[in-house]
């Protein structure tokens, strides 16, 4: 369901923003606060509000271990459902310094400095940020992200998880309608860390089998002329 116009959200985002950080015990000791504040303000419709009651009651009613581990195991283990968003636009390329430095000075600009151990990109400091701006403002920087939340929304909805619920309420605050979309299956963490045989190779990627030649590729060293600079 599209709004016809912004909302005032600002709790709602901030409550958003801890829903997806990592849920230790300080955290689960404020989950009625954050239910409350979402119903007082009422930014969203009832039934993602229902939907968001689900994943709290989840989060409160667990060993708070196994919420840890699923958490890490959900978030931290696959590109598809990570909360780095430049890791679904830029992935591993040079692009990805320059756009943390751009949003970094975006924040510093609204009076927002991160710690050093903060990335710019995590969704939950995003959302902090965003829940500073006005309502225009606000609607309008989800907006430009929504395709990537929606991209997550879809990857934790095949994965079964009440964390899915957060998404669609992002969807819902950038004005868009969450939709499920194919998700690109995530490479096995055993086969991306995969060692190579000793002496069969010197990297995974691309590595023949132990049967067959390994290729060499000698490069010509070019001399470097006198007083020339490097």
């Amino acid at each position: 369901m599209a709004f016809s116009k912004p909302t005032a959200a600002s709790m709602s985002l901030k409550v958003l923003a801890h829903l997806l950080s990592y849920p230790d015990s300080t955290l689960r000791a404020h989950l009625s606060e954050m239910q409350a504040a979402l119903h007082e303000e009422r930014a969203m419709t009832p039934e993602r509000l229902k939907e968001l009651d689900v994943l709290i009651a989840t989060l409160g009613g667990a060993d708070v271990l196994d919420i840890e581990a699923q958490y890490v195991e959900l978030f931290d283990r696959g590109r598809a459902t990570s909360l780095h968003l430049f890791e679904h636009v830029h992935g591993d390329s040079r692009e990805r310094g320059p756009a943390m430095i751009d949003l970094a000075q975006t924040y510093e600009k609204a009076g927002l400095f991160l710690t050093p151990d903060e990335m710019p990109d995590y969704l939950p400091v995003v959302l902090q940020f965003v829940s500073t701006q006005p309502p225009v403002e606000a609607r309008a920087f989800l907006a430009e992200m929504a395709h990537i939340f929606n991209a997550i929304f879809s990857a934790l909805q095949q994965r079964s998880t009440p964390y899915a619920s957060v998404l669609g309420a992002l969807m819902e605050l950038a004005g868009e309608k969450a939709h499920a979309v194919k998700v690109a299956p995530d490479e096995p963490m055993d086969c991306a860390w995969e060692e190579p045989v000793v002496f069969d190779g010197c990297s995974v990627k691309g590595q023949t089998k132990p049967d067959q030649a390994q290729p060499i590729h000698f490069v010509k060293k070019v001399p470097i002329a006198t007083g020339a600079s490097v």
